[in-house]
């Protein structure tokens, strides 16, 4: 499997407190991965740094095998790295111009942009809702109308805070159902999340954030004890 993005030596600090320390950062390409940890571990400001959304002190990152530096962001990863909001932001008007709105932002023109919006909400199974305002929807249904506004961006890497958080049961399976097919379309995720359920998807990788390090879970020793099958990622 080929690296997709590596950073070495992330630090964040928040005045006095270390909240990152990370001595390498390997995401592959096609892979989905969950990030866990404790509220305040940093899973959110991490996710914020690999989106460009906030800086951090970097000692050398490689981006599909090219050298990068984080500051300023570059372009390549700027136009193929999404974010998506625990809590995304809806525009005014329809699902469907919602979904379109990155597209239009880049100049599309605007037959395509209908054709790849069309192809997104059938993906996400809401094709019903094209016409619908946003201030009517539900929480299970923004957040796939999120994803469909992600997927239509094509990005190699996708990064979700808290994807199912606050969502009832059918709504939450609706949106781990997404996911794998995500990876198949040849995207990497990394999903910041404490739902079990996506946490113990077939194929997804577990990284957990504790203590500022990142480390990484083997999940062929889900009966070894903690201390024993948690190794730092960094270390391979």
């Amino acid at each position: 499997m080929s690296i997709l993005l590596q950073i070495d030596g992330l630090q964040k600090r928040f005045g006095a407190r270390q909240l990152l320390d990370i001595e390498r950062f390997t995401i592959e390409a096609a892979t989905a991965y969950v990030l866990t940890g404790t509220n305040g571990s940093g899973k959110s400001t991490l996710l914020r740094i690999l989106s460009g959304l906030e800086s951090a002190i970097v000692g050398a990152a490689w981006y599909e095998g090219q050298e990068v530096a984080l500051d300023p962001y570059p372009r390549a990863m700027r136009e193929s790295i999404v974010y998506v909001h625990q809590h995304p932001v809806m525009f005014a008007g329809s699902v469907a111009a919602n979904i379109g709105y990155g597209l239009r932002a880049r100049g599309m023109p605007a037959r395509l942009v209908a054709q790849q919006v069309e192809e997104a909400m059938a993906w996400a199974d809401i094709r019903h809702l094209r016409d619908s305002r946003t201030a009517t929807l539900s929480g299970g249904e923004k957040q796939r109308i999120s994803l469909a506004r992600a997927r239509v961006l094509k990005p190699r890497l996708l990064l979700l805070d808290e994807p199912t958080a606050n969502l009832d049961g059918a709504a939450r399976e609706q949106v781990i159902a997404l996911i794998p097919t995500l990876v198949e379309q040849g995207c990497s995720l990394v999903m910041a999340c404490h739902d079990r359920d996506l946490i113990g998807s077939p194929g997804v990788h577990r990284l957990k954030l504790r203590d500022a390090q990142l480390e990484t879970r083997d999940r062929n020793e889900p009966h070894l004890a903690q201390s024993e099958r948690i190794a730092p990622i960094a270390d391979s």
